[in-house]
C-alpha cells in the first residue's frame, strides 16, 4: 500500500510535475487520464486498472481539474475550486480503500498557472490482481478486475484475467525489494539532482525533509515502516556503484580499428548509475567514433552534410538496450565498433510478442515491458522514447542521414538482441582506402611465411583436444578443464567473437547444460551433464 494509515494527512509528492504530464512528452498519453472533477466511480476503476498494470507499463496518473478531448487536455485549464480540494482528498482516501487487496495511490495537490489541481500517481502494485466495485451503489456486491487498453479503462476478459493471475507472483525485477542493500546505499545527492532535473515538487522536500519519506514518495524503497530496504530500481539510478548489487551493470564500447582479426582493440567501460553510464557512453561515442563529412558543390551554395552514423539512431538503440536488458543476467551491454558497422548487443532478447519476422520488416509492437520502472525514470530524463516509438525514431534518423537500413537480430530462444547499423557509403570507401594503406605500410612477409588472401583475418589454431568438435562441445571442454575461465579467454581460445560466444552460452544456460554460478571473481562454471 503506497499511502498507509500512518502517512494519512502527511504531505506527499510525485516524481514528476504537472507541466510534464500535460505535455505528454515523458509519460505516454495512454498512461494519463484527465478528469474535470473527481468522479469516484469512474476514477476508482482507473486507479484499479493502473494498479493491475497488465502490460507492465509502470501504472499511470490521474490529473483532476483538467477537461479533456480525445485523451488530451483542453486549454485554458479549468483547475479545481479551492474550497473543493479538501473534500476531494477525503473522498479519494475513502473510496480507494474499497480496492482489494489494499492499495492507495500517492496524491499531490499542486498549483499551476494560478490554479489548483490534484494528481494521483498510481504505480503498478505489488499484490496484483486488484479489483474494485462495479458501482458505488450500497447493494453492489460485484467486483471487477479493471485493466487499461490503450487509453481506456475496461473490464478484463477471461484470457486477460488468466494473464493477470499469472503475473500476480511475478513482480518485475526492477521493482523488487533488494534484501542485501541498505537505505544508506542510496545517494541523496543523486536523488536531489534527479528531482531537480525533472522539476519534481519533491526537490525542495529532498533538500530539507526526511530522506526516507522522499524515497518512499518516489517508490524506490519498501513500503513497510519496520523494514526499510531499497528497491532494485533505486539502486540502479541512485547508488554510486550499482554493479555491487547487479554485476556487469555496465556498457562496454569496444573498437576494432584493424578489423575483427586485428591485434589492436580499444575498449572503454562505463559504470555508475545507469543514467550516468548511458550519458557517458553516448558522449564518448559522439566524440570518438562519430564523424561528419561536408561535401561542397561548385554549382550551388548548399553543401551536403552527413555522418558516418547518425547520433539519434545510436542514442535510441543504446537507450533501449539500457531500458530492456535483464539486470539479473550477468552480462554487460556491448557496443562493437568495426570498420563498416556498429553493433549494440544486450541480453536477453525482447519479449516473446516481438517476432523475428517482425524485426526484419521493422514491425514491432512490444506488449509487455521487462523494466517498467526503469522506463519511467529514463523517460522523465528524456533518455528514451514512449512505448513502441523508438524504432520509428531510429529509421527516421537513418533515412535523414542517407544511411543504409539497420538490422535487428534475435534468435528463436530470444536469448540476445543486436541492433546493427551500417556505415554511410561515403565513409565506407575511405575505410577501404585506409585499410589498403595500412597493408602497404605493414612489414613484408618473409619467404617462409604463408601468403594471406585478400580480406582474410588471422585464423586461430585450436588446441588438439578441441579439434573437430562442435562449438558447444568445445565450450564444455574448456569449462570442465578450467571452471574459472573467463568469457574473454574462451573467445580467444576458440577464435570467435564475444557476442557469438555469449549467444551460445545463453542457450546452454536456458537448456540447463551449463551456467556461471556466483560472482565474477569468485564464481565458477557448472555443467549439468
Amino acid at each position: 500500500m503506497l499511502w498507509s494509515e500512518e502517512r494519512e494527512g502527511k504531505e506527499m509528492g510525485i516524481p514528476t510535475n504537472i507541466r510534464t504530464l500535460l505535455s505528454g512528452e515523458a509519460v505516454e498519453w495512454a498512461r494519463i487520464e484527465f478528469k474535470e472533477t473527481w468522479d469516484a466511480e469512474a476514477s476508482l476503476k482507473t486507479v484499479c486498472a493502473f494498479a493491475n498494470d497488465l502490460d507492465n507499463w509502470g501504472g499511470g496518473y490521474i490529473v483532476i481539474g483538467v477537461e479533456e478531448k480525445n485523451g488530451q487536455p483542453i486549454y485554458p485549464l479549468k483547475g479545481i475550486e479551492a474550497d473543493k480540494i479538501d473534500a476531494y482528498q477525503k473522498s479519494i482516501l475513502s473510496k480507494c480503500k474499497l480496492i482489494r487487496p489494499a492499495y492507495m495511490p500517492i496524491v499531490e495537490v499542486t498549483d499551476y498557472e494560478n490554479k489548483k489541481f490534484i494528481i494521483l500517481w498510481c504505480p503498478g502494485g505489488d499484490n496484483r490482481p486488484y479489483s474494485s466495485p462495479k458501482t458505488m451503489g450500497k447493494d453492489n456486491k460485484v467486483r471487477i478486475h479493471y485493466i487499461r487498453k490503450m487509453s481506456s479503462t475496461v473490464e478484463i476478459s477471461d484470457d486477460e484475467e488468466k494473464d493477470l493471475f499469472n503475473l500476480a507472483n511475478r513482480v518485475p525485477f526492477d521493482d523488487r525489494v533488494n534484501h542485501q542493500a541498505e537505505i544508506s546505499d542510496l545517494n541523496v545527492t543523486l536523488i536531489q539532482n534527479y528531482l531537480k532535473e525533472v522539476k519534481s515538487s519533491l526537490y525542495e522536500k529532498a533538500k530539507t525533509g526526511n530522506f526516507v519519506e522522499v524515497c518512499s514518495d518516489m517508490n524506490i524503497i519498501s513500503n513497510l515502516p519496520e523494514y526499510v530496504k531499497p528497491k532494485n530500481v533505486g539502486l540502479m539510478f541512485f547508488s554510486m556503484e550499482p554493479d555491487k548489487f547487479f554485476p556487469y551493470t555496465q556498457i562496454d564500447v569496444v573498437q576494432f580499428p584493424d578489423g575483427l582479426g586485428g591485434n589492436d582493440i580499444i575498449e572503454q567501460t562505463f559504470k555508475g548509475p545507469i543514467q550516468q553510464q548511458l550519458r557517458d557512453a553516448l558522449q564518448y561515442i559522439r566524440n570518438m567514433i562519430l564523424t561528419e563529412k561536408i561535401v561542397k558543390y561548385s554549382d550551388r551554395a548548399e553543401a551536403d552534410r552527413f555522418f558516418n552514423y547518425p547520433f539519434a539512431a545510436i542514442e535510441e538503440a543504446l537507450s533501449n538496450a539500457v531500458y530492456h536488458r535483464a539486470y539479473d543476467v550477468r552480462e554487460p551491454i556491448e557496443v562493437r565498433v568495426e570498420n563498416d558497422r556498429i553493433e549494440i548487443v544486450s541480453f536477453p532478447g525482447p519479449d516473446r510478442s516481438v517476432t523475428i519476422e517482425g524485426l526484419k520488416n521493422y514491425r514491432v509492437s512490444n506488449r509487455r515491458y521487462r523494466n517498467r520502472r526503469i522506463g519511467d525514470f529514463l523517460k522523465e530524463l528524456h533518455l528514451t522514447e514512449g512505448r513502441n516509438t523508438g524504432l520509428k525514431k531510429i529509421l527516421n534518423a537513418l533515412e535523414a542521414n542517407g544511411s543504409p537500413n539497420p538490422e535487428f537480430e534475435t534468435d528463436e530462444a530470444h536469448s540476445y538482441f543486436i541492433s546493427r547499423f551500417f556505415i554511410h557509403e561515403k565513409f565506407l570507401n575511405e575505410n577501404k582506402r585506409a585499410n589498403s594503406e595500412t597493408d602497404l605500410n605493414s612489414t613484408p612477409s618473409t619467404p617462409n611465411s604463408t601468403p594471406s588472401t585478400p580480406n582474410s583475418t588471422p585464423s586461430t589454431v585450436l588446441p588438439d583436444d578441441l579439434q573437430g568438435l562442435e562449438l558447444r562441445e568445445q565450450i564444455l571442454v574448456l569449462i570442465k578443464k578450467n571452471p574459472s575461465i573467463s568469457k574473454r579467454k574462451m573467445s580467444e581460445v576458440l577464435g570467435i567473437s564475444m557476442y557469438a560466444l555469449k549467444k551460445e552460452l545463453a542457450v546452454m544456460s536456458e537448456k540447463h547444460i551449463a551456467e556461471f554460478v556466483g560472482f565474477s571473481r569468485s564464481g565458477k562454471w557448472v555443467t549439468y551433464e
